[in-house]
């Protein structure tokens, strides 16, 4: 499915829906970070996705980074809480969501940087290097504050 992000434009679509959701920052031994090339917005982007029914944040976590990156992780901690109103995104079917997700950080444990339907590439990046992706601001944002390890979660 198509999607278009919306970022402090006047001319954005009014949200019709909240949907929780989470991104991971999995850094591995050295240091690097595991970053996916999105299919549906065609920008670089921690893996995550939607929170479902039945399951615990931190198996959302989970599941999302495997089914995105082919990587098995274990959660470590949370970076913060992003839910900029100003962040919609819309999608081909009518839904305009307003940005909820909480970003996580985690180890891996095991996998193979693999691609997915929702991930044309899946690769291990170091931090000196995530300047040459396109990567959207919001989710720049999230990216420094793991890679700062901030000592509480950000909240906003």
């Amino acid at each position: 499915m198509a999607r278009r992000d919306f970022y402090r434009d006047p001319e954005a679509p009014k949200a019709n829906s909240v949907v929780p959701s989470v991104v991971a920052a999995v850094r591995n031994a050295a240091g690097e970070l595991l970053m996916i090339h999105r299919t549906d917005n065609d920008k670089w982007a921690l893996p995550g996705g939607g929170h479902d029914i039945g399951e615990s944040i931190a198996q959302t976590v989970v599941r999302e980074v495997f089914e995105e990156t082919g990587i098995v992780v274990e959660v470590t901690g949370i970076v913060g809480v992003y839910t900029d109103p100003c962040h919609v995104m819309a999608y081909d079917d009518g839904e305009v969501r307003q940005q909820f997700s909480i970003c996580f950080t985690a180890e891996p444990v095991g996998g193979t940087p693999t691609p997915s339907s929702e991930s044309r590439e899946v690769l291990w990046v170091s931090p000196e290097n995530l300047g040459a992706l396109d990567i959207h601001p919001t989710m720049r944002l999230r990216i420094e504050h793991a890679l700062a390890g901030l000592r509480q979660p950000h909240i906003g």
